[in-house]
């Protein structure tokens, strides 16, 4: 239990920090299954493959802990 709420924190953190920083990029960070969509004068964003791959990631680093 307490590896799970150490890993979450950290991810928090990290996210927290990374965010600003990743929406200044260009629209090249964007991985190809990430769907961008305008719809009536506003943007959306869906990163399907980029949750994944965080997803995996976030999984492999709660492994090593």
């Amino acid at each position: 239990m307490l590896k799970w709420l150490l890993t979450i924190a950290i991810v928090v953190i990290l996210l927290g920090l990374l965010t600003p920083r990743l929406r200044q990029g260009p629209a090249a960070r964007r991985l190809p299954g990430d769907i961008a969509v305008r719809w009536r004068g506003r943007d959306y964003f869906f990163p399907f493959t980029t949750t994944i791959l965080l997803s995996l990631l976030f999984f492999a680093i709660s492994r090593l802990l």
